[in-house]
């Protein structure tokens, strides 16, 4: 067991989960990775010297396999998550819709639930969710993936509310525009129309994500960061933007 203080990142084969772990890492966390993809976590799990196991949300199996493996647990970033489509809701697909609720609902549920003895445990836990603009604002064509991530918000304000006392912190990260590979996927790999999501601005970085989640989880513990949220300078909402 390390002596280090443990953080475990979900969603960590990739942009904000891949930047949130080097960042972890660079404060000094142990980071336990957790992903689908685990030949690209082994690879940076060895480049931070941290351990790398395989996740996938929406299995309870894969879950709970993950969370033996697990010793100790400090920090828990829920970052696994992701849309699909963007039907009007006449059009809707609920193959999509199902994914979205099973990956951002209930897969946070799941590592949470799981985690929390750990968390607590600890003496000084703390649970960071990331959930996103769409989770407090609604547009057009996004009534599947707004649903999900305004339940995955109200789960985690709950979570802040069911453990106050508790030695566990709470704190939900609220992303505006962010430019990763998260538009690609939700157009099923179609990178020219993902481009077109930020052509005329400066997004977010994953990087800009991750420094905030390594701000929140390095205050002093008597310190809870409730929500944060953070927005490209050239972005009103979730739908409207200024154009430079």
């Amino acid at each position: 067991m390390t002596t280090k203080r443990t953080a475990v990142i979900t969603g960590a084969s990739a942009g904000i989960g891949e930047a949130t772990a080097r960042a972890l890492a660079e404060a000094g966390f142990h980071v336990v990775l957790g992903a689908r993809r685990l030949d690209r976590l082994e690879k940076l799990a060895a480049e931070l010297s941290g351990t790398a196991h395989v996740l996938d949300v929406t299995d309870p199996g894969s879950v709970a396999a993950f969370v033996q493996r697990v010793p100790d647990c400090h920090v828990l970033v829920n970052n696994a998550g992701g849309a699909r489509g963007l039907e009007r809701v006449e059009e809707a697909d609920e193959d999509h819709w199902r994914w979205m609720w099973e990956v951002n609902v209930l897969g946070t549920l799941r590592i949470t639930k799981a985690l929390l003895p750990k968390l607590i445990a600890s003496g000084d836990g703390h649970v960071v969710t990331v959930t996103s603009i769409a989770g407090h604002e609604v547009y057009d064509g996004g009534s599947g993936y707004t649903s999900a991530k305004h339940a995955q918000s109200a789960l985690h304000r709950t979570l802040r509310s069911e453990h106050l006392g508790d030695p566990v912190r709470i704190t939900e990260i609220v992303p505006g525009m962010v430019e990763t590979d998260f538009s690609a996927n939700r157009f099923d790999g179609d990178t020219e129309r993902a481009a077109k999501v930020y052509q005329g601005l400066t997004p977010l970085t994953a990087e800009d994500v991750a420094d905030v989640i390594a701000f929140a989880v390095t205050r002093p513990s008597h310190v809870n960061l409730d929500t944060i949220v953070m927005k490209p300078r050239a972005q009103l909402n979730g739908s409207r933007a200024h154009r430079e």
